[in-house]
């Protein structure tokens, strides 16, 4: 299912997913075994038929497995600067990424740049598909489908964006000429209002299931969930509690074991509500692009570098009996569940367990777990939003329940440990929320900016250099603000 799913997306979206740009559509090839790979179709022989809307829309799709959305810049901007996560590797091994950590990154650095330019680019596939779909004669439900699919793809993109620098450039069309180029930063609050209304228009359409070909493409759950996200970062918690109920009823559960639910073979399982579809497909020149996998496996052996490893906080924080410990970490010496022996020689005593692909399904010939899907929005995650939208709303027995749910699969079958929690003080039980949010997602470029957003940056990173007032979010690229001759500024303190 997932083989044919993945196929048919990477066979009919040639490069538009990779070589995109703000005016020109690039090209749409039919086959990579038959078109000359330079070949490029312009855009204005484009944006005729159904099947130019079809391409278009699973080009979006195809660049979100890229490096800036999930590799290199990703983990620097979402993930290093956690308490979660740190460098690894070797020492001299992508070091800039120290910068993240102990927070003294300037504007200039590379991965500022290729995040801010990961996300545009998403957005600009998705302007394209917004502007020109709806002039396209076609089937009428398939093309406000389409359209959904690109304004739930182009909220995620800008939901990164904030999260990461604050204030930015609100682009809901294509340039038409020269004078819509270099447009300014846009006040943070009109961006997750657009945000907001883009994840509405796409709930109201989207299918809440796709048959066995279309697997992966967004969801009404997704836009729901993704939604209740947003509303949580702003603190407009009867929103969370409203939108993670409706998710609640969705027919999503949580997968019976922890550790098996990120494994190759239960990709978009009963509780994926979101995952980017990735895939290696050895006939299909640029089908395996990402390096998810390859940059965080462990270093030492066929698995990767070894890159964004779990923090000695991170291993402290699990309670006794916790099952996620040992399924989110990968400890030197030990053996896999699916049976990989860490030679006690790897440089780290620690690594990511997530991104694990078992080290005989590793086809070298690509970047090493280049067919690992990577979880963006989880129904753990929505049951804890619910959680603590309803204890910040003073339903401390719904957000009990909702917190439990997550507890007891933690405890792997085994009565006694993880008990439940009692609390109905709302402090102690926010204090307990945030510490599960911390175990159940860890590792999953997540945890910084919970911290942040529940303004706890002071306490939680203070001791790795991290200042309020500065820190709360990542410098605008300076090469940005310089081609825009200072329409763009810079954040404070960078």
């Amino acid at each position: 299912m997932k083989l044919n799913y993945k196929n048919n997306y990477i066979q009919k979206i040639g490069l538009i997913a990779l070589c995109s740009s703000l005016l020109v559509l690039p090209a749409c090839k039919k086959s990579f075994l038959d078109v000359d790979p330079q070949a490029q179709q312009p855009a204005v022989t484009f944006w005729k038929t159904q099947e130019d809307a079809t391409k278009a829309v699973n080009s979006i799709y195809g660049i979100l497995r890229s490096n800036d959305n999930t590799g290199f810049s990703a983990i620097a901007i979402e993930s290093v600067g956690g308490d979660d996560a740190e460098k690894g590797s070797d020492p001299n091994d992508a070091s800039y990424y120290n910068s993240y950590d102990d927070f003294t990154v300037s504007s200039t650095e590379g991965q500022i740049q290729g995040f801010w330019n990961g996300q545009y680019k998403n957005i600009n596939l998705c302007n394209q598909v917004l502007d020109n779909i709806p002039a396209i004669n076609m089937d009428a439900s398939l093309k406000a489908r389409y359209l959904a699919e690109a304004k739930f793809v182009r909220a995620l993109s800008y939901f990164r964006l904030v999260r990461a620098y604050g204030d930015v450039p609100l682009r809901l069309n294509v340039p038409k000429d020269a004078s819509e180029f270099n447009i300014p930063r846009t006040p943070k609050a009109q961006v997750w209002a657009a945000v907001e209304k883009d994840l509405d228009d796409a709930a109201a359409v989207l299918p809440q299931r796709y048959a066995a070909a279309d697997l992966g493409r967004a969801t009404k759950g997704a836009a729901l969930a993704l939604h209740a996200k947003v509303a949580m970062y702003q603190q407009k918690w009867a929103d969370v509690l409203s939108l993670t109920n409706t998710v609640m009823t969705m027919g999503y559960s949580l997968f019976p074991n922890y550790e098996q639910s990120f494994r190759l073979n239960n990709e978009n399982n009963v509780e994926s509500i979101f995952e980017i579809q990735c895939e290696i497909i050895p006939s299909i020149e640029g089908s395996a692009t990402s390096q998810y996998s390859q940059i965080q496996g462990v270093r030492g052996t066929v698995a990767g570098y070894g890159l964004n490893v779990p923090t000695a906080a991170l291993a402290a924080a699990y309670e006794t009996g916790d099952v996620r410990r040992d399924a989110t970490i990968i400890f030197r010496g030990e053996t896999t569940p699916q049976g990989d022996p860490i030679p006690v020689t790897v440089p780290n005593p620690m690594y990511s367990q997530k991104p694990y692909v078992p080290f005989n399904l590793i086809n070298t010939s690509f970047n090493q777990g280049a067919q690992q899907n990577v979880r963006l929005i989880r129904f753990a995650d929505v049951l804890l939003m619910n959680a603590e939208a309803a204890n910040e709303q003073g339903n401390t027995t719904l957000a009990k329940t909702s917190l439990n749910l997550v507890r007891a699969r933690a405890r792997g079958g085994v009565a006694g440990v993880l008990p439940d929690v009692t609390t109905s003080d709302k402090d102690a039980l926010r204090q307990a929320i945030w510490k599960e949010r911390f175990v159940e997602l860890a590792m999953e470029y997540d945890r910084y900016f919970d911290v942040i957003r529940q303004g706890r940056g002071t306490a939680v990173f203070g001791p790795k250099g991290w200042k309020a007032g500065k820190n709360e979010v990542w410098p605008i690229p300076s090469n940005e603000i310089d081609k825009s001759a200072g329409t763009l500024t810079q954040n404070p303190g960078y």
